[in-house]
């Protein structure tokens, strides 16, 4: 009786690493599947840019001959950007406005967030929600509000107005506000305990904690100030003040028909953000990680 019944044990052993092997295949095949469907559509991703910078190689008669190798490669193109048009000045006045507009949100943006995340006073949860809200509504939408306010302030044609208007986001403080909510409450309260305040607490052990994520939110708020076009063209007719996407715009309707010049300006205005986001991919991908975000 013992024998007749090992061996159907043994035939649904063996029938039950049949079935595991088959679904083995099958978890490869759909990773192979997502792996090459990835790929595709990374390269079609690529190819633009790829394209771009190609273009931007080749003489003024070559760059519509549709070969995606340039056929005669010059720097030409990339010399007379730097030459013959300021765009040194353009690349200036993007990386400051963009610079200062990224240290001072963070700043001001974290110490919000640690208010709202661990202080406790009366309309906290519905400042948070008015906060939240902004979210909802498009930048077109406040654009002539916003416009009315710095020309009644006297900022126009300034980098102040240039500045200020851009340094609010909700999305920063929610997103902060979220990874402050699950930093250990002990860490702070040990350090109340010893005698720190509200401010050391936040200065000496809320932001060497915040790195991570202040590195990550440092990227999204250089590069989304680095492209900035609308609020640019809104609040300056000053050619000092010109930043680089202006610029390439000036471009495109000053050389129609020169499309070197143009590509090559929007390869040399395009190099920061893609050398960002390379070398600072780490951190945005362990930020949203750590954000509580889903």
């Amino acid at each position: 009786m013992a024998s007749e019944t090992a061996t159907p044990r043994r035939g649904a052993s063996r029938s039950g690493d049949g079935t595991g092997h088959g679904g083995g295949g099958a978890g490869r095949s759909g990773r192979l599947g997502l792996t090459v469907v990835t790929a595709v559509l990374a390269l079609m991703a690529f190819f633009p840019v790829l394209w771009m910078l190609t273009a931007s190689l080749k003489p003024r008669d070559q760059v519509n001959d549709g070969r995606l190798v340039p056929k005669d490669v010059t720097f030409q193109n990339f010399v007379y950007v730097f030459t013959e048009v300021p765009f040194t000045r353009y690349l200036l006045n993007s990386f400051l406005i963009s610079a200062v507009i990224t240290v001072v949100a963070l700043l001001l943006h974290s110490m919000a967030a640690y208010a709202l995340a661990r202080l406790r006073f009366p309309g906290r949860d519905t400042l948070f929600t008015v906060i939240f809200s902004t979210l909802l509504i498009t930048p077109p939408v406040v654009l002539i509000p916003l416009f009315l306010v710095v020309r009644e302030m006297g900022m126009l044609d300034t980098y102040a107005g240039l500045i200020i208007p851009a340094i609010f986001n909700a999305f920063g403080i929610f997103l902060l506000r979220q990874f402050y909510v699950q930093l250990p409450r002990e860490l702070e309260e040990a350090a109340i305990v010893d005698g720190c305040g509200h401010w050391r607490v936040y200065w000496s052990i809320v932001l060497p904690l915040s790195r991570p994520i202040l590195s990550a939110l440092a990227i999204f708020f250089f590069l989304a100030n680095w492209n900035s076009f609308l609020w640019p063209l809104v609040a300056t007719n000053d050619p000092d003040l010109t930043v680089v996407q202006l610029a390439i715009t000036s471009f495109q309707a000053q050389y129609t028909s020169s499309w070197n010049y143009v590509l090559a300006a929007a390869v040399v205005a395009a190099a920061p953000m893609i050398v960002l986001f390379f070398g600072f991919q780490r951190q945005i991908v362990e930020s949203i990680k750590t954000s509580g975000l889903k």
